[in-house]
């Protein structure tokens, strides 16, 4: 009775708990990375934003007018890449996340299966 037990408890721990582990481990993982990048994007963001601000705030004549406009265009094309790479980061970040979650599930599927064809 106590071996039926034992194997039990094992069986369960291996189709159920350790599986719900794993993903709970790497689903932390991945809203980690993405709550850290998200953090850093508007950090950035935030940067340039205060950057131009102070640029315009030093506007006095036509000439500081023509180089706070320069200014405005380089900090559009330099945050506009940065939104770009920031994107690229999420997508990929999501695609690994997605892809170990089915590699998880399928292997999760065939221990279940192992376990129900042994009983």
């Amino acid at each position: 009775m106590k071996n039926t037990a034992e194997k039990a408890s094992q069986q369960f721990e291996s189709a159920m708990i350790s599986p719900m582990r794993s993903y709970a481990v790497a689903a932390l993982n991945y809203y980690d990375q993405l709550l850290n990048t998200q953090i850093d994007a508007m950090r950035a963001y935030t940067d340039m934003s205060m950057e131009q601000a102070r640029t315009w705030l030093d506007v006095k004549d036509t000439d500081s007018i023509k180089k706070a406009m320069e200014s405005q265009q380089k900090i559009a094309a330099n945050l506009t890449e940065r939104m770009k790479g920031d994107a690229e980061k999420v997508i990929s970040m999501s695609q690994d996340f997605a892809q170990q979650s089915q590699e998880m599930t399928e292997e999760n599927s065939k221990k279940a299966n192992n376990v129900v064809a042994t009983q």
